[in-house]
């Protein structure tokens, strides 16, 4: 509702608002609920970053930020979908590595990453458990290197879909180890989980946390971990870099929005994303899911992203990976 107020309490008001204006102040935003586009499936980390950030963020800008799952085509649903969205600050995309690496993977996908979308916020960085399907006659990574070698072709392993980081982690690994095993791709880390507990795929690279659960009900064997030393919520498994040296592989989020959003509404979303990573309970949340919160400036951010889109090619075109 419009309330009526005298013209000399209003003219102040309109000329500090013209003021504001003319320096360039954040738009009047959000105007109405936020929506986060997740290209993922429910329960992957990415689906679970952006409801962990959804509450406070509304609660920081008095405005719902829902969270919707649009996952698909490596990735490029959901994210096309941003692409066209308005640049309003009213859509946000929760990217991965995956858009990184697509930027090689996918050369006819339907728009340019640091083009059509303008950097955000990082959020995190975690790293992946090695499992494998407890048939699989393997409890150690030269195990089931050699278990690889003496069989080349007959196993495979499974993804949550072509680019994502667990696509990227095993293909890395089959071409330092010098193996042979087929990509299986999933819709998202729940089919691709599904897929290894009832042993129709043998081996995967999956979100500690959650192998975690599955290794200590015996539903998988437990191998290794990908960072570079020893995971604190898996300590007593290897880093895969113990056998295979110098092998790293981690799953990073961040936040972006369609290009041309305001630089306003941009700034006040990488502030207050930071301030939400550096409180306390955010960063106890945070290592409980193996992750490590990434807060950067947006600057930062966008260097983060151009470097990594230049890693994630050679890292391609050094194990010659392919979409499928």
């Amino acid at each position: 509702m419009l309330h009526r107020r005298p013209f000399l309490l209003a003219a102040p008001a309109l000329i500090l608002a013209g003021r504001a204006s003319a320096q360039g102040a954040t738009p009047a935003w959000p105007q109405r609920p936020v929506r986060i586009i997740v290209p993922f499936g429910l329960g992957g980390s990415a689906d679970v970053a952006a409801r962990f950030l959804g509450e406070p963020l509304a609660a920081a800008f008095g405005q719902p930020f829902v969270i919707e799952n649009r996952p698909g085509a490596g990735a490029t649903i959901g994210t096309d979908q941003v692409v066209k969205s308005p640049p309003d600050g009213q859509t946000l995309l929760l990217m991965s590595n995956t858009h990184t690496a697509n930027e090689t993977l996918l050369p006819n996908r339907p728009y340019v990453l640091m083009r059509d979308l303008a950097p955000v916020a990082a959020i995190n960085v975690a790293y992946h458990a090695l499992v494998v399907h407890p048939s699989i006659p393997a409890t150690t990574v030269p195990e089931l290197i050699a278990l690889l070698k003496a069989n080349p072709g007959r196993y495979d392993y499974a993804s949550s879909g072509p680019g994502t980081p667990y696509h990227i982690a095993g293909e890395v690994f089959r071409a330092m180890a010098d193996v042979q095993m087929q990509h299986i791709p999933f819709r998202g880390s729940n089919e691709a989980r599904t897929a290894v507990i009832s042993g129709q795929v043998p081996i995967m690279f999956d979100a500690i946390p959650t192998m975690r659960e599955q290794i200590a009900a015996g539903r998988v064997r437990g191998l290794a971990t990908s960072g570079p030393q020893r995971n604190p919520l898996l300590p007593e498994l290897p880093a895969v870099a113990e056998t295979l040296p110098g092998y790293e592989a981690s799953i990073w989020l961040g936040l972006m929005a369609p290009a041309g959003t305001p630089r306003p509404i941009v700034e006040r979303l990488n502030a207050e994303v930071n301030r939400i990573l550096e409180r306390p309970e955010t960063r106890e949340r945070q290592a409980t899911a193996g992750a490590q919160p990434l807060p950067m400036s947006v600057e930062e951010f966008g260097t983060f992203l151009t470097r990594d889109i230049e890693r994630q090619r050679e890292w391609i075109r050094m194990a010659r990976i392919t979409a499928g």
